[in-house]
């Protein structure tokens, strides 16, 4: 019974929680514009594989019910390039800190590069960010990239990057 009663308890206390932390996020999010990204790291960083990599991305202010669209083109020194459209979600908690998972579907080009697979390639990603005053953010973004099972080889690869999104316009133009 008491067990039963903390499962309830800490379950209640996550709810509180995210719903706080959605309350308090809801200005915040109002006022956020696009966004162009730049990265740069590191490709198959956990593998042999190891080519750095550089990436450009564009993040709309547009809402798609609680989604952003988003294009992006990455490219790596081992001469691969990948082209992708798809969806994000900026969560935020407190004003500073943005937790962005994504997902995108897109275009991939071997070069000289780690087999994928397939032309076809699905990247999701997880990126935390602090938010500068001006609305920038610096984050640290993990994505997966693999075919979904399309090829009869699907390796896949992780990438880790530092981002610098800067914002397309400023907050008092909003």
């Amino acid at each position: 019974m008491a067990a039963m009663r903390r499962l309830r308890t800490g379950a209640t206390l996550r709810a509180a929680l995210l719903a706080g932390g959605i309350v308090v996020a809801a200005p915040a999010l109002a006022d956020d514009p696009s966004f162009l990204t730049l990265g740069a790291g590191s490709f198959d960083f956990l593998e042999n594989n190891r080519a750095a990599q550089v990436e450009l991305q564009y993040r709309s202010d547009l809402k798609l019910w609680v989604f952003q669209p988003m294009v992006g083109v990455s490219a790596t020194t081992d001469s691969t390039a990948y082209v992708y459209a798809g969806i994000s979600l900026d969560l935020f908690f407190g004003s500073r800190l943005v937790v962005r998972p994504s997902f995108a579907p897109g275009l991939y080009h071997q070069g000289d590069g780690k087999d994928l697979g397939h032309t076809v390639e699905f990247r999701s990603s997880l990126e935390v960010a602090y938010r500068f005053d001006d609305r920038s953010r610096l984050g640290l973004e993990l994505y997966h990239r693999s075919n979904a099972g399309l090829g009869d080889h699907n390796p896949g690869e992780e990438s880790l990057m530092l981002t610098y999104s800067i914002p397309l316009s400023k907050p008092s133009d909003r």
